[in-house]
Parts: structure tokens; sequence; C-alpha cells
């Protein structure tokens, strides 16, 4: 199951909300993938998120495998909604 979304925070995906993101991803044994330029990336790395340098208005995907995937993907969207940090 895969979801785009588009990054409306100023500073775009920046530390706090990431680490969130990966906590939940790492809690989970399910694949996690973050699609950013038409490129996989795991979820379970805040380097490798961080490195991205995703700014505003700059779009994503994240797509979840495996069971449970809708619940997943809920959870890790509600984080980019509670920390308005995409749409």
């Amino acid at each position: 199951m895969k979801r785009q979304y588009t990054v409306i925070d100023e500073a775009g995906l920046h530390a706090r909300p990431v680490s969130l993101l990966v906590a939940k991803a790492s809690s989970h044994p399910n694949e996690i993938t973050m699609w950013y330029k038409d490129k996989p990336y795991t979820m379970k790395s805040i380097l490798m998120i961080m490195s991205l340098s995703v700014q505003q208005h700059d779009q994503f995907s994240i797509e979840v495998q495996g069971d449970n995937a809708e619940e997943i993907l809920d959870s890790l969207e509600a984080i980019l909604k509670e920390n308005k940090l995409a749409s």
C-alpha cells in the first residue's frame, strides 16, 4: 500500500518529526519505504531520510508492505499531519 504526500512545513522534513516517523516505522517488522524523486529509501534510518534534504513543496510517497499495511500507513500519516509536516 502506497500514499503520496506534499511537504507543507517551511523547514521541510526536519529532525524531530522525522525521528518520530522512523521510530514508528522501526517498531514494525514490515518493509516501509519512502519514495523520493523516484528512488526508494528505508524509513527505518533517520540518517537516510535526513540526508535527502526534502524541502517544502516536495512530494514523496510512503509504501508499506505486509500485514497490517493500511494500519501502519495510517499511523505514519497521523504523525505527518499532527506535526503539520505534510498533506
